[in-house]
C-alpha cells in the first residue's frame, strides 16, 4: 500500500527524472505544488504542453525559435555580422553571450559535445552545416565557445581540422581565472588555461 497518493507520486518521479534534481529536492518540489494554488499547477501544465508544438530550431544556427518560425531573429537582425560566428554547444549558451551584451555575430549551435562515452559522434552534430556556412556567409571568424572541458576542448579541435583549409580565422574564447577566485580553489583546467593565456604588464 502508498503511503502517498499515486497523482502525488507520479509528479515526484517527473521531477526526479530532471537533470541535477535529487530525490529530496523532488518530493519539495511536488509538495510546493500540493500546498499552493491550482493556479501555479495549472500553469506549469499548460506551459509544459505547449512546449512541444510550440518550439522549433532555426535552419541555419540551431538556435530555438517559435514553432513555424524558419530562422533565428538573431540570423535576420540585419545589425547582427553574419561574417562572424560563435559556435557553441546548445542554445541556451546562446543566452549566457548575450547578456554580456558584448557580442554582435551571429551563432552556430551544435547541439552537443564529442563524447565517445555517451556515444556522441561528430557526426550527430551540426558541424557539416557549419562548414557550409562559412561559403554561404563569407564568414571571417568563427569563434569556438565551447566549454573547457575535455569533450569542449575535442569538439572545438575537431572543428579546427575540419575548417584548417578554409580562408577564415579561427578563434577561443580566452580561459581563465575568474575574478575573486583563489588559486588554492581553482580546478586544473582553469589554472592552466589561465597560465598558457597569461597577458603582459607593462610597466
Amino acid at each position: 500500500m502508498s503511503v502517498l497518493p499515486k497523482a502525488l507520486t507520479d509528479l515526484i518521479e517527473a521531477f526526479n527524472a530532471l537533470p541535477g534534481v535529487g530525490p529530496r529536492t523532488a518530493e519539495r518540489y511536488a509538495y510546493w505544488f500540493v500546498r499552493h494554488d491550482d493556479k501555479s499547477a495549472s500553469k506549469l501544465a499548460r506551459a509544459l504542453s505547449e512546449l512541444e508544438g510550440g518550439i522549433g530550431y532555426c535552419e541555419k544556427t540551431f538556435a530555438l525559435v517559435p514553432a513555424g518560425q524558419r530562422l533565428s531573429d538573431l540570423y535576420t537582425n540585419p545589425e547582427r555580422d553574419k561574417t562572424l560566428i560563435a559556435v557553441v554547444a546548445e542554445p541556451f549558451d546562446i543566452l549566457a553571450i548575450e547578456k554580456t551584451g558584448q557580442y554582435f555575430g551571429t551563432y552556430h549551435v551544435l547541439g552537443g559535445l564529442v563524447s565517445p562515452i555517451d556515444g556522441v559522434t561528430p557526426e550527430q552534430l551540426h558541424i557539416k552545416e557549419l562548414v557550409n556556412r562559412i561559403k554561404d556567409d563569407n564568414v571571417k571568424e568563427i569563434i569556438l565557445a565551447t566549454n573547457a572541458s575535455v569533450e569542449g576542448e575535442s569538439t572545438a579541435l575537431y572543428i579546427q581540422q575540419q575548417i584548417a583549409n578554409k580562408p577564415v580565422k579561427i578563434t577561443r574564447l580566452a580561459q581563465g581565472l575568474p575574478i575573486g577566485v583563489d588559486l588554492e580553489y581553482a580546478d586544473q583546467i582553469t589554472l592552466g588555461r589561465a597560465i598558457l593565456n597569461r597577458q603582459t604588464v607593462n610597466s
